[in-house]
């Protein structure tokens, strides 16, 4: 037997697999930090692209930094003519998040140098990702749509860009900005499962482009990404209940899951929430729907209940209050998973760019944790071999 520790089904949750000085998380008090920032000042008084540069070289930049680094994306912003030949033979019927993360390997075919590896290459790299994932996706959905692909526009700012090339129209100013601190809020969010399968990948030495791809595949599970999907699922089946407590009360005592309730991290409560309740809120009134009410009282019955059963630590997640707001922008429900992409791309990148060059030489240590075996032993010998012939016959019926 190894000496190693043993850890069982817990997800490595509590286990410190490396030093990063990218994001830190107190979820005990609800507190969330992009390189020393609190999330609370970053979507209140920043905007995406400057939270994407903090990320990526660990300083918010200055007014002409600034513009030269968004120069620098919307230059990139254009998909390479062949990508989108390619996507057009694609079956209409796909998953938004399956052509994500085909397409990503597309990009590395278009890279003349895909595994250089010095920091200007990954740099560049990085950039290019984050400034052609909104491309992709809107891409994606005007061809499922027999819509005219919109090529970007670069008068207008990233997500501002973005909803218009998705929707063939030019968002309100509010909206716009609705959407860049829904982009901040999910930007980074330290050693999460896509999180860490790109940095897993990438200590291999592999090239970003293989990373990404990785965290894409994760991200597009239902235990991580697609929440919120489910939860804008759940809200439009409660559109016409007639009692919300009810509803959630029985559903909870049946052991059933509301869904975008709880986090592995947070125990007090999830501080991106609070932003996305109250953009909810404003776009209830805008819209004249009550999405974001539904969802509230969906909420209440919920913490009231786990209350009498002990379990206060249970609280909406990021998720479960972005499902509404995503819904009243226009987003389609199979598209929430890829705007979490959209603005994740720049956390990853981070993390890889911090992986690649983990130390002086930018040499990766390679990820390679230990199993514990619970499976046959027949001493250090093995087993014996049994031929065919001597093996018994399984029993019929």
């Amino acid at each position: 037997m190894s000496d190693t520790v043993r850890i069982k089904n817990t997800g490595l949750r509590g286990v410190t697999v490396a030093d990063s000085a990218i994001s830190f998380i107190d979820g005990e008090k609800g507190i969330l930090i992009y390189r020393g920032y609190r999330i609370e000042d970053l979507a209140e008084r920043s905007t995406y692209l400057e939270t994407v540069y903090l990320l990526l070289f660990g300083t918010l930049p200055n007014q002409t930094q600034l513009q030269e680094f968004s120069a620098k994306l919307r230059a990139r912003r254009s998909l390479p003519p062949f990508v989108l030949e390619n996507m057009h033979l694609w079956p209409k019927e796909a998953q938004p998040m399956d052509v994500l993360q085909a397409s990503i390997p597309l990009l590395a075919m278009a890279d003349s140098d895909p595994r250089a590896d010095d920091r200007q290459s990954v740099l560049e790299r990085a950039m290019c990702l984050i400034a052609r994932l909104p491309t992709l996706v809107a891409a994606w959905h005007r061809i499922r749509s027999g819509a005219e692909v919109l090529a970007p526009n670069d008068s207008l700012e990233h997500a501002e860009d973005f909803l218009w090339m998705l929707q063939g129209k030019q968002p309100d100013a509010q909206t716009a900005k609705d959407l860049d601190v829904c982009l901040v809020l999910h930007a980074e969010h330290t050693f999460n499962a896509s999180t860490f399968a790109a940095r897993e990948v990438v200590s291999t030495r592999a090239s970003m482009y293989a990373g990404v791809t990785a965290a894409l595949g994760a991200l597009s599970g239902g235990l991580h990404g697609g929440a919120n999907t489910r939860v804008m699922e759940m809200l439009l089946q409660l559109a016409e209940e007639k009692d919300i407590k009810d509803w959630v009360e029985r559903r909870i005592d049946q052991g059933k899951v509301i869904m975008g309730m709880g986090h592995a991290v947070y125990n007090t409560g999830d501080p991106r929430a609070v932003y996305l309740r109250e953009m909810g809120h404003r776009l209830d009134e805008k819209t004249g729907s009550r999405w974001a009410a539904l969802a509230c009282e969906v909420e209440e019955a919920a913490l009231a209940r786990f209350a009498t059963m002990g379990k206060t630590t249970i609280q909406a997640n990021v998720d479960f209050c972005s499902a509404p707001v995503y819904y009243m922008m226009g987003i389609p429900l199979d598209l929430m998973t890829t705007i979490f992409a959209v603005s994740r791309i720049a956390g990853w990148c981070a993390h890889v760019i911090e992986e690649k060059f983990a130390d002086a030489q930018g040499k990766p240590a390679l990820y390679r944790p230990q199993a514990q075996y619970v499976g046959e032993y027949c001493g250090l010998m093995g087993c014996a071999y049994v031929p065919m012939a001597g093996r018994k016959k399984e029993e019929k019926g």
